[in-house]
């Protein structure tokens, strides 16, 4: 099954835009919340519809990270590489698998957390 996602964000998603295939009807996963800063508002929208979307995975993970919350950033990003694979659009207008996008996202909190600072 492919679906198509409109993704802006920080890491690679601060939020998504869903857009069905056969109709124009888009649904929020936490768009405002993320692009105005309100990172536990978006936690708390995202927390609820996350479990097999991976664009709601990677914009929760996005959350996590934000507040410091590395195990469940984390986890999320794996969970967004397990779910149903569809094309992202990313906020640069360009498109990605979503699964790449997730591993992408996770690399990138892992090369963070490597990093030590003096």
């Amino acid at each position: 099954m492919s679906a198509t996602l409109t993704l802006a964000g920080l890491l690679l998603a601060q939020s998504a835009w869903f857009v069905a295939p056969t109709n124009i009807e888009r649904t929020d996963v936490a768009y405002e919340a993320m692009s105005h800063g309100r990172t536990d508002a978006a936690i708390s929208q995202l927390r609820d519809h996350s479990a097999n979307d991976a664009a709601a995975l990677i914009n929760l993970g996005t959350a996590y990270a934000r507040k410091g919350m590395r195990a469940e950033a984390m986890e999320c990003f794996e969970a967004a590489m397990a779910a149903d694979r569809y094309e992202l659009q990313l906020a640069d207008g360009s498109w990605m698998d979503s699964r790449r996008a997730a591993r992408i996202a996770a690399a990138r909190l892992d090369r963070t957390s490597t990093l030590a600072s003096r």
